[in-house]
C-alpha cells in the first residue's frame, strides 16, 4: 500500500502535489491500494477546510484514492504504543522544561555544535518519575547502532546514533509528534513504499528506529524526491506565488498541465506532453534525477497551451461559461496570444461584450451592424466579406478595422477568417 500524507496547515504546495502524483502512479503500476492520510495531529496549526481543499485538488488532477482518513483518529493507538515503549524501557518520561531545552539549544549554537538531548531524564527511577508532578513528554531512547536504508533515488544512506538522538515521541498534552504518528501509522496500514520530499530524509531513520523498537520487522522502501527550486535557484517557499497549486489554478493553468509538468520536472520522459494515465505506462521512479529541479513558469505556460490545444473543445468552452464546441475552438484561436484560461478569458468576454461604437471607427461599425442585422445566413468569411462590402461600400482599412472591432471588441487578434467559422452561430448576439 502507498500513501499521500498531507497536513491541513496551508495551501497545497506543488512539491506536495508532485509527491501525491508519484505515489498514485506507483500504486497503479504495482496494483496496490493508495490512501490519503490527513496528518492533523498538530491542532494549533490546522486550518479549517484545508483537508477538503486537498481532496478537491487531488480529484481535479485525476488522482483517485481508495481511502481517506485523519491521523487524529488513531490517537488511542499512538498512546498505547507509547505506553508499550515506556513499559519496555525503550522510551522514558522527560520532565525538562521548554526553557531548559531552549537554553541547551542556545548553548549548542554558541559552541557551534549540533544540539543533542542531554540525557538528564533517561535514568530516572520509577519512584522519581512517580514523585515528579511536572508535565512531561515521552522521549525514545536513541539507537545503539547506526540506522541504514537504501533510498530508491539517493542510494545507500546511513545515520549514526547521535544523528537520531533521544527525540520526543509524545508531547506534554499526550498527542504524538510527527515522527511517532507517521511511523506507527505506516506500520498499522502496512505501507510498502514511502515517496516524499528530501526534506524528510532526516526523519526516515527516526521512523525506522521507532518501528524497530516496536518489533515491526517488515522493511518499508523509501524514495526522497529532490527539492524544487524557484526561478532564482533558491528553494521554493510559500513566498513564491507559483508554489501554491491553488494560485496556479486561479491563474488559469489546467490540472492536467500542472500534473504533466510536475512529472516532467527532473525526469527523463519518452515524450514532453502527456496525461497522467499515459505516464502510468512508462514512469520509472528510479530514473528521477538526484539534483534539485528548477521550476520554470514559462515552461508550464507552454505545456498548458499544448494541453489546451488537445482539449475537447466543448469541455474547454466550460471554462468560459459555455457548453459549445464552437466556443472551445474560438478559445484555441487565441492560443498564440495567451497560454492560460485567465489570459484568454478576457478575449472571449470581449467578443460578447458591448462594442465601442464611440470610437473613431464607430460610424463604420454602425453601418456594418445594420447590414448584418438584415443579412442572410453567411456560411463562410468570404461570403461575409462580399456581402458587407457590397452593402456598406466600405473597403480596406475602413472595412476590416471596424469589422474586427464589431466582431471581437479588439483592434488586433487572430485572422478574422479563422474566427468567423466559430462566431457565426452567435453573430446576432455578438453585434448587439
Amino acid at each position: 500500500m502507498l500513501r499521500f500524507a498531507p497536513s491541513p496547515t496551508g495551501d497545497m504546495h506543488i512539491g506536495n502535489l508532485r509527491v501525491a502524483i508519484f505515489n498514485y502512479i506507483v500504486a497503479r503500476q504495482r496494483d496496490e491500494r493508495f490512501i490519503v492520510r490527513i496528518e492533523d495531529t498538530d491542532k494549533e496549526r490546522n486550518i479549517e477546510g484545508k483537508d477538503r481543499e486537498i481532496l478537491e485538488i487531488l480529484q481535479l488532477v485525476g488522482i483517485r484514492y481508495d481511502e481517506v482518513y485523519h491521523q487524529s483518529h488513531n490517537l488511542t493507538i499512538h498512546q498505547h504504543m507509547a505506553i508499550k515503549m515506556l513499559e519496555e524501557r525503550k522510551a522514558f518520561a522527560c520532565f525538562c522544561s521548554p526553557e531548559e531545552l531552549d537554553a541547551q539549544r542556545e548553548a549548542a549554537k554558541e559552541s557551534k555544535v549540533a544540539y543533542r538531548y542531554s540525557g538528564k531524564c533517561e535514568m530516572l527511577s520509577d519512584a522519581e518519575v512517580l514523585a515528579n508532578e511536572k508535565p512531561f513528554t515521552i522521549r525514545i531512547k536513541k539507537p545503539s547502532n547506526e540506522v541504514k536504508f537504501r533510498d530508491l533515488i539517493k542510494g545507500e544512506l546511513s545515520f549514526a546514533p547521535d544523528d537520531i538522538d533521544s527525540f520526543v515521541i509524545m508531547r506534554a498534552d499526550k498527542s504524538p509528534t510527527y515522527n511517532f504518528a507517521c511511523a506507527v501509522d505506516d506500520m498499522i496500514h502496512d505501507i510498502s513504499l514511502v515517496i516524499r520530499g528530501e526534506d524528510h530524509v532526516s526523519n526516515t531513520p527516526k521512523q525506522i528506529h521507532i518501528r524497530n523498537l516496536l518489533g515491526y520487522d517488515k522493511e518499508i522502501s523509501y524514495a526522497h524526491l529532490p527539492i524544487i527550486l524557484n526561478e532564482e535557484g533558491k528553494k521554493m517557499s510559500k513566498r513564491d506565488a507559483a508554489s501554491s497549486v491553488k494560485w496556479l489554478f486561479e491563474e488559469g493553468f489546467l490540472p492536467e498541465a500542472i500534473a504533466n509538468y510536475l512529472i516532467l520536472l527532473g525526469n527523463k520522459t519518452p515524450e514532453e506532453i502527456f496525461t497522467l494515465e499515459e505516464a502510468i505506462g512508462w514512469f520509472d521512479l528510479e530514473k528521477i534525477s538526484r539534483a534539485a529541479a528548477k521550476f520554470d513558469l514559462d515552461k508550464l505556460r507552454f505545456i498548458n497551451r499544448e494541453h489546451m490545444k488537445r482539449m475537447d473543445p466543448k469541455e474547454l468552452s466550460r471554462a468560459f461559461g459555455f457548453a459549445d464546441a464552437a466556443i472551445g475552438e474560438l478559445a484555441k484561436c487565441y492560443l498564440e496570444e495567451g497560454s492560460t484560461i485567465k489570459e484568454i478569458k478576457p478575449k472571449i468576454e470581449a467578443v460578447f461584450s458591448a462594442k465601442p461604437f464611440d470610437s473613431e471607427w464607430g460610424e463604420q461599425m454602425k453601418r456594418l451592424q445594420e447590414a448584418l442585422e438584415k443579412a442572410p445566413i453567411l456560411e463562410s468569411f468570404d461570403e461575409l466579406k462580399e456581402y458587407l462590402s457590397k452593402e456598406t461600400g466600405l473597403k480596406g482599412k475602413n472595412f476590416f478595422k471596424p469589422l474586427r472591432l464589431l466582431l471581437t471588441g479588439a483592434e488586433h487578434g487572430p485572422e478574422l477568417s479563422h474566427l468567423y467559422r466559430h462566431l457565426k452561430s452567435y453573430l446576432m448576439e455578438i453585434i448587439k
